[in-house]
C-alpha cells in the first residue's frame, strides 16, 4: 500500500480496536493456543482483525479464505499475514480459486474450524479420508442447513460442530436488527436515493426480512412482504405490511430485496416482470439469491450499481447481487459487530477445550455457559 493509504489504514484499525471493548475482554481470556490450528472461511473486513489478531498473539496458527470473495479487503489480508497468518484469499476470486482454497485448507491439515457458509465441511466430506480437525464453529443459517442437508444425504461428520447463529445474541440481535439498518444505510449512501416515495418488496419474513422491511419502512419506504410460509406470511400481516405472493407483488416494486438464504428466489421468470427502475439487492449470506447470470449483459452505472435492459425496461442490479450491506458497505457498526466478534472468541474458545472436542460428530447449539457471560457484559455496557 502507498504511505497514505498505510496511514489511513492504520488510523482505521485503532479506530476500531478502541470501540470493541467486548472483543477486547474475550481476546484477554484467551488460553496458550499452542498447537491450535485454524482454519477460518469467513468475510475479511477490518472489523474482523482485532479477533484473528488476538489469537495469533496468544500462539494459534492460523489460515484464512473466505465464504464470499466480494467481501474480502486485500489490506485485511496483507495485515493478518504480516502478523504470522497463512492465506489463500484475495478479493474477486474465482471460483475456480475457492476450490483451490480449500485444497489447499485440507492440506495446510487444520485442528479446528471457524465458518460461515460450511464450504471446508464439505469439502471435508466430500474428501471421505481421515483429518485432523477436532471442533468447529459455524455462523450462517445457510452453513446449518448444508450440513444438515449433507447429513440427510449420508454424509458421516467425523466432528463436533457448534451452531451460534441461533444464538439469541446474534440472529435476535444482528439478523433481526443491524442487517435491515447497514443495508439501507449503504443503498442510499451508493445510489443517493432515499426509500420516499419507493416500493420496496422484501422477500423472506425470517428474522433478517423482518430487520429489512422494519427499517425501510423507518426510512420513508411503502414496504410489502413476499412469502411462502403461512405462519410468516400472517406475522407480517400483523405487523402492519402488505403481504402476499412474489408474483402479485413484483410488478409493483421500486426496489426488490431478496432475504430467505435460497438459491435462486429470483429467476429469469421474475424478470420480465419488473418495473422499468426497479433495484434488486441481496442481503442473504448466500451470493445467489438472484439468478444474476441471467441478467445480461451488465453495464456499470455508478460503482456497486449495473443496469441491465430488458425488453426496453432498465433493471438495476446492486453489489453484483452479493450480500448488499457488506459488499458496497462497511456492514456492522463497530460497537454492534463488537457483540458479534466477542461471541465468536467465546465460541472459539470453547471448541479449544476437552469438553467440546470429546462430544460426538454432530451439530450441536453452542452452550449457554459458552455466550451467555458476553451477553451480560454487553448489557451492563453504557
Amino acid at each position: 500500500m502507498a504511505e497514505d493509504a498505510v496511514k489511513e489504514f492504520e488510523q482505521d484499525l485503532t479506530w476500531t480496536r478502541r470501540h470493541m471493548p467486548l472483543t477486547r475482554a474475550q481476546s484477554e481470556q484467551l488460553p496458550d493456543l499452542t498447537g491450535v490450528r485454524l482454519a477460518v472461511s469467513v468475510h475479511l473486513d477490518i472489523k474482523a482483525i482485532p479477533a484473528y489478531e488476538a489469537l495469533l498473539q496468544h500462539g494459534c496458527q492460523l489460515f484464512l479464505t473466505t465464504c464470499n470473495p466480494l467481501t474480502v479487503r486485500n489490506n485485511v489480508v496483507s495485515d493478518l499475514v504480516n502478523k504470522g497468518a497463512d492465506a489463500h484469499v484475495w478479493h474477486g476470486m474465482s471460483a475456480a480459486d475457492q476450490a483451490e482454497a480449500m485444497h489447499r485448507v485440507i492440506a495446510w491439515q487444520p485442528t479446528h474450524l471457524c465458518e460461515m457458509g460450511a464450504d471446508i465441511t464439505a469439502a471435508l466430506l466430500e474428501q471421505r479420508q481421515s483429518n485432523p480437525v477436532k471442533a468447529s464453529l459455524e455462523a450462517t443459517g445457510s452453513g446449518i442447513s448444508r450440513i444438515n442437508q449433507l447429513c440427510a444425504a449420508g454424509a458421516a461428520l467425523a466432528y463436533p460442530i457448534f451452531n451460534w447463529d441461533d444464538l439469541p445474541i446474534k440472529e435476535g440481535l444482528h439478523n433481526r436488527y443491524l442487517v435491515g439498518l447497514s443495508t439501507w444505510h449503504t443503498f442510499t449512501e451508493r445510489t443517493h436515493l432515499s426509500l420516499h416515495r419507493k416500493r420496496v418488496l422484501v422477500i423472506g419474513y425470517g428474522l433478517v426480512g423482518q430487520g429489512v422491511a422494519d427499517s425501510a419502512r423507518a426510512y420513508g419506504g411503502t414496504v410489502s412482504i413476499a412469502e411462502r410460509d403461512p405462519a410468516r406470511l400472517l406475522e407480517a400481516r400483523y405487523a402492519g405490511y402488505e403481504a402476499g405472493s412474489l408474483d402479485e407483488l413484483l410488478p409493483h416494486a421500486d426496489v426488490v430485496v431478496t432475504a430467505t438464504g435460497a438459491r435462486h428466489v429470483l429467476t429469469i421468470r421474475h424478470f420480465s416482470r419488473l418495473k422499468d427502475g426497479c433495484f434488486l439487492l441481496n442481503v442473504g449470506h448466500v451470493a445467489d439469491e438472484i439468478e444474476v447470470e441471467a441478467l445480461v449483459p451488465r453495464q456499470p452505472a455508478i460503482p456497486f450499481v449495473e443496469e441491465v435492459t430488458l425488453n426496453g425496461r432498465i433493471i438495476y442490479l446492486f453489489a453484483g447481487g452479493s450480500m448488499a450491506n457488506l459488499v458496497a458497505g462497511q456492514g456492522d457498526t463497530l460497537n454492534a459487530f463488537d457483540l458479534t466478534l466477542a461471541t465468536m472468541l467465546a465460541g472459539l474458545r470453547y471448541i479449544f477445550t476437552p469438553e467440546a472436542q470429546n462430544q460426538p460428530p454432530k451439530l450441536y447449539p453452542l452452550p449457554r455457559q459458552v455466550w451467555e457471560p458476553v451477553a451480560a457484559q454487553a448489557a451492563q455496557v453504557s
